[in-house]
């Protein structure tokens, strides 16, 4: 059986990965600095241009976080070399999304606009007024950042309104039926 936590973690040209003490890692790339204390109980090695993470006995809760440490590495490295990217699609209408500098500004029928401040190391583009792009090089961010956004307006199932991700299938339901 293969397990996540065993596999090594290739290091690409051009990104460097530190370790301090109390596994604190540093992967610096061409996209950024990362940085992140990871649990204690882990043992870290960069061999070569690859990072190795073993656990020090099989307990569920060691095995639980073998996995879970390599893969946050893992993400982080990723996320210095080519990033992360969420697309997100407003339908309905007369909604719509607007950039003002740093401000992503929504009108989704409210009575007031929904201005959303990109927080830092973030950011959002537009493509048309009803398409977001959020990205960034923390995956965390990006996924949290765009989670926030489809909350000020999810998507609901009668007519498909609200924000919803690209990859997102919203389950329809039929609306009511008129008196016989």
């Amino acid at each position: 059986m293969s397990r996540i936590g065993r596999m090594p973690i290739a290091i690409p040209a051009g990104v460097t990965v530190e370790l301090a003490e109390n596994n604190k890692v540093t992967v610096k790339g061409p996209k950024g600095t990362l940085e992140r204390v990871l649990p204690a109980e882990m043992d870290i090695k960069v061999e070569g241009s690859e990072v190795v993470v073993s656990r020090p006995n099989d307990l569920k809760k060691m095995k639980s976080l073998h996995g879970l440490t390599r893969t946050l590495i893992n993400n982080m490295v990723i996320g210095v070399t080519e990033g992360y990217e969420k697309k997100l699609e407003v339908n309905g209408v007369g909604y719509r999304a607007q950039k003002q500098g740093k401000k992503l500004i929504l009108s989704l029928g409210y009575s007031h606009p929904v201005e959303m401040e990109d927080p830092e190391g973030i950011e959002t583009t537009l493509d048309g007024q009803n398409i977001i792009f959020v990205k960034g090089i923390n995956k965390e961010k990006v996924g949290q950042y765009a989670a926030e956004i489809r909350s000020k307006r999810a998507p609901e199932p009668y007519k498909g309104k609200g924000i919803k991700y690209a990859d997102e299938v919203i389950r329809r339901k039929v609306g009511k039926t008129g008196k016989k």
